[in-house]
């Protein structure tokens, strides 16, 4: 089901030790998601700026997760809207407001969003046209949403409620190492 990827790698001024993507050859997503947690909290360790972390989730997301076409970040910068993070993917929208298409959306309603066609979701902003399927999950932290990662793929129905719960993990890590 997973694709094996290249290995990733990221080094500090300060240290000589390096992340290592390793490939996961497991068909079972609740497997997958646990190990790619692993992999991202390996991958984040001791790192606290928020856009280097914001980066690094993206790549890893992107090179692991099978079939996407764009996977990122969008942040609130004011209570009605977001701008575009730290993404892997075709140039994307820079701005967002709240409550539009399905990030603006799920920033308004503080919970993630799946979408298995997105021409059927009213008011979808097409960043690019090839994206058939959605996954906007909001990170959260004090009560408030900081933003959201976004992922999209070419592939109508592409996530389901195990690819949610397990970005959901991803953000809760994300959010936990940046903020």
């Amino acid at each position: 089901m997973h694709a094996p990827i290249s290995t990733l790698t990221t080094q500090t001024e300060a240290t000589t030790d390096m992340f290592q993507a390793a490939t996961i050859n497991s068909t079972n997503k609740v497997d997958f998601y646990a190990e790619l947690c692993q992999q991202l909290k390996g991958l984040l360790h001791g790192e606290s700026d928020t856009i280097a972390n914001a980066a690094n989730t993206s790549a890893l997301m992107f090179e692991m997760m099978p079939d996407l076409n764009w996977a990122g970040f969008y942040f609130l910068k004011s209570d009605s809207e977001l701008v575009l993070g730290p993404f892997q993917g075709k140039a994307a929208c820079v701005r967002i407001a709240v409550g539009r298409g399905v990030c603006g959306t799920a920033v308004e309603k503080g919970a993630s969003i799946l979408v298995e066609d997105v021409h059927a979701f009213p008011g979808h902003i097409a960043c690019d046209a090839a994206s058939r399927s959605e996954l906007v999950v909001p990170l959260h932290h004090d009560g408030k949403v900081l933003g959201v990662i976004d992922l999209d793929s070419p592939t109508a129905s592409r996530f389901d409620a195990e690819d949610q719960a397990g970005v959901e993990a991803l953000a809760r890590i994300f959010v936990e190492a940046s903020y």
